[in-house]
């Protein structure tokens, strides 16, 4: 065992600091799970506070604005998950079908680019496009038409987040779809054409096929972050809405325990997030083994 270890010490010693991370920051952040059950005071420490065993809990199934953040959590999820999840997909079997290898780099720079901005800057650039003095507005303006304030529009909240990531990540997202797409045997395709089958068909019986475990994988990992929709886009544009439109589970949990103090409160509402997010990713991949399919884990 030490020979092994010896032997491979360069890549150990590489893997170590993200190792490090995960272990710090993920796995020992699990015992700050404890003040969900303790009514936590600051100046007493995380064990000296006095417990409260289910209290907060009870408090927060008890609560609307908790189900309302629920709510507004669920129905962005849900839109993200149809129009989002698809986009990398086609972008991918775009790339893969354009046969210059130069434009398809530049596609891939232009759709890769906007990951790499904060969610600062794309809030502000879709500011300056649909806002109430933005680009659009100052068009209608010109053309003498009426105006439309989308991002201060509470029924146009929910379908502008989900295309600000659209817009912003699912270029991104296709790189693994991309490199899925490049293990699929070019004879299966000459196969099929031969055989008579069109693009459509050659995509749904050769190319889906090869490609659905990464679809499952990538499907269940998304369930298990399904309440989480994004915290700085959200609370960059919980104002302009108002919390009735604009509040989610993340923006509740940082409103409570942050800027009202309530920690014991807010850490209740994160550890009922994270195990509704487990219990998902626990039943999509049993039913993903029933189905014949691998999954994240046997």
């Amino acid at each position: 065992m030490w020979h092994r270890l010896t032997r491979h010490r360069t890549l150990i010693l590489l893997m170590l600091p993200g190792l490090l991370y995960f272990l710090l920051f993920h796995y020992g952040a699990f015992v700050g799970n404890v003040v969900a059950f303790k009514d936590y005071v600051p100046f007493d420490g995380l064990w000296a506070s006095p417990w409260t065993g289910t209290a907060n809990f009870g408090r927060m199934l008890g609560d609307p604005e908790f189900w309302h953040a629920t709510w507004n959590t669920v129905a962005i999820a849900v839109l993200q998950l149809v129009f989002f999840f698809p986009v990398p997909l086609a972008i991918a079997l775009l790339l893969h079908s354009l046969t210059s290898s130069v434009l398809r780099r530049f596609v891939q720079s232009v759709v890769y680019l906007p990951h790499f901005l904060s969610w600062v800057i794309v809030v502000a650039l879709f500011q300056q496009v649909l806002g109430a003095t933005g680009l659009l507005n100052n068009v209608l303006q010109d053309t003498g038409l009426h105006s439309v304030d989308i991002i201060g529009n509470p029924d146009a909240y929910k379908p502008l987040v989900v295309a600000e990531v659209v817009w912003k990540d699912a270029g991104w997202g296709t790189i693994i779809f991309l490199a899925a797409l490049m293990n699929v045997d070019e004879q299966s395709y000459e196969a099929a054409a031969i055989d008579g089958a069109g693009p459509w068909r050659r995509f749904w019986h050769v190319t889906l096929p090869a490609i659905r475990p990464v679809i499952v994988l990538l499907l269940i990992m998304r369930l298990g972050d399904i309440l989480s929709v994004g915290f700085e886009q959200m609370l960059l544009q919980r104002q302009s809405v108002g919390p009735e439109a604009g509040e989610v589970l993340d923006t509740f949990v940082f409103w409570q325990g942050l800027v009202n103090g309530d920690t014991g409160y807010a850490a209740a509402a994160g550890l009922f997030k994270g195990l509704v997010g487990a219990a998902l990713v626990f039943a999509a991949n049993k039913i993903a083994h029933r189905l014949g399919e691998q999954g994240v884990y046997r």
